[in-house]
């Protein structure tokens, strides 16, 4: 089958788990026999090499997202015009049995009316929240059917009569949101999608297919004795919540007077890391708490060195990976059940459960962790067989094969 995967980002030149989900998807399908090209934008991340790849259109233009700048309407014109005049391009030369939408955040939403009115089937995979969150805000499409200034809403009345907007629409949909249908969706977690419907959007039958991990790459923990050192993984950002993982962190060592440690790998703001390490500094453990950053790769092998993971995120993740990637490293979790992850949390089954963003109930998890007199052992090789059965790439990529040749039949 021919494939046309599009995607704001791709790696190498993307962000986080979303691009990298999108990479290992394709590599998947084209070892399965299928003939897949990825269109994708023309953002990049300094000194990284994208040369040598195969398939991979990065002609896409991006508004607003990324540090590319937000443009003025008649600027924005060209911007839109060129995405569509790219997306005709390469279904011209590819054509594809099959258009296969990932994320489009920062990329031109009315190339989903062009996608949805053309002949080809179309599947959607939605992991992110630019569709609950961000698609009603598309600056294009809101300018031509959202209240708006009296200039603009008299410039859309004269470009109706005089036939500017019927010749424009031609080349660049304005088509309000509400007409884009969605027949063919999945989610990565029953949260995304629920959050999808209540936000307007006709997405009630979309099937679920949860975001996996390569748990044959997590090297694994052993050996379990008293917890003491514990792990924390992520963006530094006020999303992610580092700072509950750090006061509740505080608050355990000292109810307990064990020398705990507590370690947190990620990057963020300088403003951000510079708050955090003032917490740390005021608390006088310096020493006992550490901030620090190493690849994906690096971590593989990192998870399996500590006696607990700590996931605190607090904003509606959709489906968090780094839970995933500690219980495929065999090591116990302390996690909230914060977005899509309240479904994968069995609190005293998989993992120890805390309500997301309160210090002392963070704290009361880790003493219940403390307290278990096998370590977490037996907690965890229920989460590693889990994972293995329910959450790793593989298992994800059948089900997303499945959808996609199901999407292609209809």
């Amino acid at each position: 089958m021919k494939i046309l995967v599009i995607s704001n980002l791709y790696p190498p030149h993307g962000i986080g788990g979303y691009e990298e989900r999108c990479q290992y998807t394709v590599d998947t399908l084209r070892a399965r026999g299928h003939d897949v090209c990825v269109l994708t934008s023309n953002h990049q991340v300094a000194d990284r090499d994208a040369s040598g790849e195969h398939q991979v259109i990065r002609q896409l233009q991006v508004h607003g997202f990324y540090g590319h700048p937000w443009l003025p309407i008649h600027k924005l014109y060209r911007l839109e015009q060129n995405n569509q005049q790219v997306l005709k391009s390469t279904l011209e030369h590819f054509q594809p049995d099959l258009v296969h939408v990932w994320n489009m955040g920062g990329i031109s939403k009315s190339l989903l009316h062009t996608l949805e009115n053309g002949p080809r089937p179309l599947l959607y995979d939605i992991s992110d929240h630019w569709m609950a969150r961000s698609l009603k805000a598309d600056v294009w499409l809101s300018w031509w059917n959202q209240p708006g200034s009296w200039a603009r809403k008299c410039f859309r009345n004269l470009a109706k009569l005089s036939g500017l907007k019927a010749r424009l629409s031609k080349q660049v949909p304005t088509a309000p949101v509400s007409d884009l249908k969605f027949k063919q969706i999945y989610f990565c977690s029953h949260f995304m999608r629920d959050l999808s419907a209540r936000s307007g959007y006709p997405v009630s039958h979309a099937a679920i297919i949860y975001c996996g991990v390569k748990t044959e790459a997590f090297e694994r923990k052993l050996t379990f004795t008293a917890p003491r050192r514990f792990l924390w993984v992520g963006r530094l950002a006020e999303d992610k919540d580092p700072l509950t993982t750090i006061q509740g962190f505080i608050a355990a060592r000292q109810q307990s007077s064990l020398p705990l440690q507590l370690d947190l790998y990620g990057r963020g703001g300088p403003a951000y890391q510079s708050e955090l390490e003032q917490v740390i500094q005021t608390a006088g453990l310096s020493d006992a708490i550490r901030i620090s950053s190493v690849s994906h790769e690096a971590m593989r092998s990192l998870y399996a060195q500590y006696d607990a993971y700590i996931f605190s995120s607090n904003w509606g993740e959709p489906f968090a990976l780094t839970p995933l990637e500690a219980m495929a490293s065999q090591v116990p979790v302390i996690m909230c059940p914060d977005g899509g992850d309240a479904e994968l949390l069995r609190d005293g089954d998989n993992a120890i459960g805390f309500e997301a963003g309160n210090a002392n109930s963070l704290a009361e998890g880790i003493r219940r962790l403390l307290e278990l007199p096998d370590a977490g052992k037996a907690m965890s090789e229920r989460a590693l067989k889990q994972v293995e059965a329910e959450f790793s790439l593989e298992v994800m990529c059948n089900h997303i094969e499945e959808q996609v040749i199901q999407a292609a039949k209809n």
